[in-house]
């Protein structure tokens, strides 16, 4: 079972661009996760008949969100994290970003994430730290109680020094600070491996680049999309790919390859 995870960055751009077709007509993922759709279902015109279509979308239009693709027809879904865990964003109101989608299947759980960006000022840094990554952190293992869990997305923080060109000019910067790095280091220490970096410790690849300075080009980047899953599961993973010359997005696809 091949599953993709794309932050997209815009479908209905990704799509005029060609870049989406192109993509999934080539590498034929059995599941797709897409974040920041910044689209509802219907907005964006995709042609894929053989897939079926879930998705969360934010409130507010052209924003965030999220969807998965899958040819394997899921036994559940579930959009946000638990009703009782209410997030709010730093004018105090609730988030409502279609920011986590859910499918059951028969052997794992797949979670697909787009993690709120500490932006900037990191004026979300405290939410972040405080409030969802802890938050995320329980709904996975509260899954795991049921059966495994693969979970996937744009985390928005690189983990180790690896994963990003410039540590040292970043350490302070959103998606680099110690806060948010802990975030991923706590679900390591709970348990969820980190799949790229399981298969290829040492390997230097990026999944994200700025739109300035031509960083794409020099690949001056980040990474900060990734595959989780559960101990459990390592025997069955067979494959953990970066797709960096797939265009349309400032992200880039990333998969995994999973074997029942």
């Amino acid at each position: 079972m091949k599953i993709y995870s794309w932050n997209v960055n815009g479908l209905r751009a990704v799509i005029r661009k060609g870049t989406f077709q192109d993509f999934v007509d080539e590498y034929q993922p059995d599941i797709l996760c897409i974040q920041e759709t910044k689209a509802k279902q219907g907005q964006a015109e995709i042609d894929l008949p053989e897939y079926e279509e879930i998705w969360n979308s934010a409130e507010r239009a052209g924003y965030s969100g999220t969807a998965i693709f899958t040819k394997v027809k899921p036994i559940s879904t579930r959009n946000d994290l638990p009703t009782e865990v209410v997030f709010k964003d730093e004018f105090g109101d609730p988030l409502t970003e279609g920011r986590v989608l859910t499918a059951e299947f028969e052997k794992f759980y797949l979670v697909n994430v787009y993690t709120p960006n500490s932006k900037n000022a990191l004026e979300r840094l405290k939410l972040r730290h405080e409030s969802w990554d802890p938050e995320f952190l329980k709904y996975l293992k509260a899954l795991e109680k049921t059966k495994p869990v693969v979970v996937c997305g744009d985390f928005n923080a690189a983990h180790e020094e690896i994963d990003i060109a410039r540590p040292r000019t970043n350490h302070h910067s959103a998606g680099f600070t110690d806060e948010e790095r802990r975030g991923i280091t706590n679900l390591v220490k709970a348990g969820l491996v980190d799949t790229f970096r399981s298969l290829h410790p040492e390997e230097v690849r990026y999944t994200w680049w700025s739109h300035w300075g031509q960083a794409r080009a020099n690949n001056v980047g980040w990474r900060i999309d990734y595959f989780f899953v559960s101990k459990s599961l390592l025997p069955n993973l067979k494959a953990a790919e970066i797709y960096e010359n797939v265009m349309g997005s400032d992200h880039c696809p990333i998969s995994i390859d999973l074997e029942f």
